[in-house]
């Protein structure tokens, strides 16, 4: 089984650490920079509450030289997908399946869902450019349930206990890919169940991730810091209640209740949410990515979210203003 993670940052470095340890699954990453010099010379290193990795796998900036992939991790940031789509390309077969990112709703959200088939999300994915490159019939759907960082070239910590990926088939089925990468992810050690209900798993990750990163932005604060205050986390309540609320009417199930979501984010204390890694680094944010899959959901179903809007206010200002003071 090929396997090739586009991307080895914190979550990629993290799936291809444990991957590496599967007999019978071949992984290769693609990456840039520091990072891909660190990971030929030294290996992945994973550092995690359960065991450290040194992972010695194949690692190139040029896709091409790593060959047609049986299955291909997108884990870039979502506004690097559309200009990766021709390197991206090099690694995609006939029988290649490909795991888009769901920081946000995915574009490939309304294909095969009853009653929405024609729907397209332009704000998504302009231009249906994603859609072209890999049309919805190659997509395997994944949520990311884990918290690590990438605190140095090669180096990915992983915080907390949690590190749950489940992976699906957007019109529902138990394929036999899916139960293949389900069944190699979880011989890496990783909680992967092929599940009937990817959308439901993308949506409340996506809730999270909308909520507790403009938080932590705003507050400058850690997980466990944000939860020590039972102010903030009424704040993160609400804004999960509201979401939640929209996913309901497209009628996505939350696999887990919002106490018990919220009851994750304690388990990872000392995380920092990647919005908050970003500012400190002075990286892009994926602001536009969360609020605008939001937007447009919310618009579909006509529903109203104020607790997010006004905690996005807050964020956007004070994400423009750090802006200036870089420049100035």
């Amino acid at each position: 089984m090929k396997i090739c993670i586009y991307g080895a940052g914190a979550i990629g470095g993290f799936i291809a650490a444990r991957l590496s340890q599967v007999d019978g699954v071949d992984i290769s990453v693609v990456a840039r920079g520091a990072n891909l010099e660190a990971i030929k010379a030294d290996g992945l290193h994973l550092v995690s509450p359960a065991g450290d990795i040194r992972a010695h796998v194949r690692a190139s900036d040029d896709p091409g030289e790593l060959g047609i992939q049986d299955y291909v991790f997108l884990t870039l940031k979502s506004h690097q997908i559309t200009p990766a789509l021709p390197e991206i390309s090099k690694l995609v077969g006939p029988q290649t399946a490909v795991l888009p990112p769901t920081t946000g709703i995915p574009y490939w959200y309304f294909h095969g869902l009853d009653g929405f088939e024609s729907q397209a999300i332009e704000a998504i994915d302009p231009g249906g450019a994603q859609w072209k490159a890999i049309p919805g019939e190659k997509v395997l759907g994944v949520a990311y349930w884990l918290a690590s960082e990438m605190t140095g070239p090669g180096v990915v910590h992983h915080d907390g206990n949690v590190a749950r990926i489940p992976v699906g088939e957007p019109d529902g089925t138990i394929s036999e890919r899916t139960r293949r990468l389900s069944q190699a992810m979880i011989a890496a050690g990783i909680d992967a169940p092929a599940v009937p209900d990817i959308r439901s798993w993308i949506w409340i990750k996506m809730i999270s991730s909308l909520s507790w990163n403009p938080v932590a932005v705003l507050t400058r604060s850690t997980l466990g810091e944000i939860c020590a205050e039972p102010r903030a986390v009424a704040i993160i309540h609400r804004m999960m209640e509201e979401a939640d609320a929209v996913a309901s009417r497209l009628g996505a199930v939350p696999p887990m209740t919002i106490e018990e979501r919220i009851a994750v984010a304690r388990d990872a204390g000392g995380h920092k949410m990647s919005m908050l890694q970003d500012v400190e680094r002075g990286r892009p944010l994926e602001v536009d990515v969360l609020l605008g899959s939001l937007e447009a959901m919310r618009d579909i179903v006509d529903l109203q979210t104020p607790t997010i809007d006004d905690i996005y206010t807050l964020a956007k200002l004070h994400i423009a203003a750090l802006n200036r003071n870089r420049q100035a």
